[in-house]
């Protein structure tokens, strides 16, 4: 069985999304689905440890091996983004048995699990294939999900947010095949480990060139970086609350991970930074993405809105990380890749606790909460003292490897600029403080459903939130897993010490 844990990471979910619809009774569905998400857990976490143990596992679908054959490649970097997407999973799903009461119909549950699930397994399965077709089908899978899941929040402007990243995603999704069919008419091949071997060979540096161009202006689109992040807010603030926790933890961290990739494994560091200034590119699309968005962020007056700038800024320190091009660099993102998942995780777990309670996420709704709601306020600071990049948590782990990237690369003025994006994170995250805990004016406070001793949230809400917060404190103490595994990753994808 041990053998077959590649395939059976993407294969268990995959399967129990249309079992969900032999079961017609909400509960019944999220039980099941809890399960199948579960599973994927112990798996991803199996999977981990068996790299760690012999190294990377290569498993061939229907015994052909590559590259006539389709096979799932699970290196370091695959199981480190696999426990990462399967952990937030199962957190999220636990909180959906009564967190997504208020929000979808109970005759519309299980096939919102069905959706839930199908897109879980398009994000394992982009990780875990070693073909880079299978990559776009995987891809494909995830976002009509997506695009579903978006769709059920609701505010009837869900519908076009979910409309808005359908159009956005299309257009993406068409660059990354296009920049596939050059690969393939260059090559002749789709293993990405094949792929590898034969473009530096090859003598169409061109095509190349311009497969690569397709291909992370694609990617880019999937990950939101700013300037092509416009339907990112719209989708974070109108979907459900818990299916917002979910994508904002996951679906763009998949993205970075296929960024880097195809920019590392597949081109190769040296083949892209010999004729393009990439590295240039993408610190400055970076650092502008982290100071608009922040600024954004500031004025904002939904906090599922203010969160989801903030995310985009914070994919803008992943992209800097990358354009480093260093093994320091890479490590600062796939530091913040692991960390970002758990904090924005936690807070957007905390924000549908709000919503669960006061049926809304407009700051106004937060006035004086810090007392009537103190575990969930509670959690949300934290979350936002991670964000901001306090010592003590997983954010300040990141934002640390990132300063030591720019001084290592001789760049004082970008770890400036990093640590100025911070400041800006301290303004939007204590605005939602002091509206929650120093509340001025006569205004009444916001009513808060249930009685006075069951303000606060369910546990079915707190419990897996506070997961997340204590993983955010104990990761920011503890670094063995993260600095360890993302310093490994990170020197095998630059070859350092080779």
């Amino acid at each position: 069985m041990l053998t077959h844990l590649p395939v059976l990471q993407v294969v268990v979910p995959l399967l129990a999304a249309p079992a969900c619809l032999l079961l017609d009774r909400a509960r019944l569905a999220w039980l099941f689905a809890l399960m199948a998400t579960t599973i994927s857990l112990v798996i991803s976490a199996l999977l981990l440890y068996q790299v760690n143990q012999h190294g990377t596992l290569v498993y061939a679908l229907g015994g052909w091996d590559a590259p006539w054959g389709i096979e799932y490649r699970i290196d370091l970097l695959a199981a480190y983004v696999l426990l990462v997407v399967s952990g937030i999973a199962t957190l999220v799903i636990a909180a959906m048995g009564q967190g997504i009461a208020l929000e979808i119909p109970q005759e519309r549950q299980p096939v919102f699990y069905v959706i839930y699930l199908l897109c879980l397994a398009g994000l394992l399965g982009i990780v875990a294939t070693g073909d880079i077709f299978n990559v776009f089908v995987f891809l494909e899978i995830s976002s009509l999900a997506t695009y579903a899941l978006i769709a059920h929040g609701q505010d009837r402007r869900a519908l076009w947010a979910s409309y808005q990243y359908l159009i956005v995603g299309t257009i993406g999704a068409t660059f990354i095949l296009i920049g596939i069919g050059f690969l393939y008419s260059l090559t002749g091949t789709l293993n990405m480990q094949d792929l590898a071997q034969r473009i530096p060979e090859t003598d169409s540096v061109r095509t190349a060139y311009t497969a690569f161009a397709f291909l992370v202006v694609g990617i880019c689109l999937k990950l939101a970086l700013f300037p092509l992040h416009l339907w990112l807010p719209n989708a974070y603030a109108y979907a459900p609350s818990l299916v917002t926790a979910f994508l904002a933890a996951t679906a763009t961290k998949v993205a970075v991970y296929l960024l880097i990739r195809v920019h590392f494994s597949v081109f190769g560091e040296h083949f892209v930074s010999s004729v393009l200034p990439l590295h240039n590119i993408l610190i400055t699309l970076g650092l502008i993405g982290v100071f608009v968005a922040s600024l954004v962020a500031i004025f904002q007056t939904n906090i599922k809105r203010l969160f989801a700038y903030s995310s985009i800024a914070q994919i803008g320190y992943m992209i800097v990380g990358i354009g480093f091009g260093t093994a320091v660099g890479v490590q600062a993102t796939l530091l913040h890749l692991f960390n970002h998942a758990l904090m924005k995780g936690a807070l957007f777990m905390a924000l549908a606790a709000v919503v669960y309670r006061l049926g809304s996420a407009d700051i106004s709704a937060f006035r004086g909460l810090g007392r009537q709601m103190p575990w969930t306020m509670a959690a949300i600071v934290i979350g936002g003292l991670s964000l901001i990049g306090m010592p003590l948590t997983v954010g300040f782990v990141s934002k640390w490897y990132l300063v030591l990237a720019a001084i290592e690369a001789d760049m004082w003025p970008i770890a400036l600029l990093i640590l100025a994006g911070s400041i800006l994170a301290v303004v939007y995250v204590w605005r939602l403080v002091e509206t929650a805990y120093f509340p001025s004016g006569d205004e009444p406070m916001p009513e808060v459903q249930g009685t006075v001793a069951s303000r606060e949230a369910p546990l079915a809400l707190l419990i897996p939130t506070w997961l997340l917060v204590v993983v955010n404190i104990y990761l920011g103490i503890d670094t063995r897993l993260t600095v360890g595994t993302s310093g490994a990753v990170a020197s095998a994808l630059l070859g350092v010490g080779q």
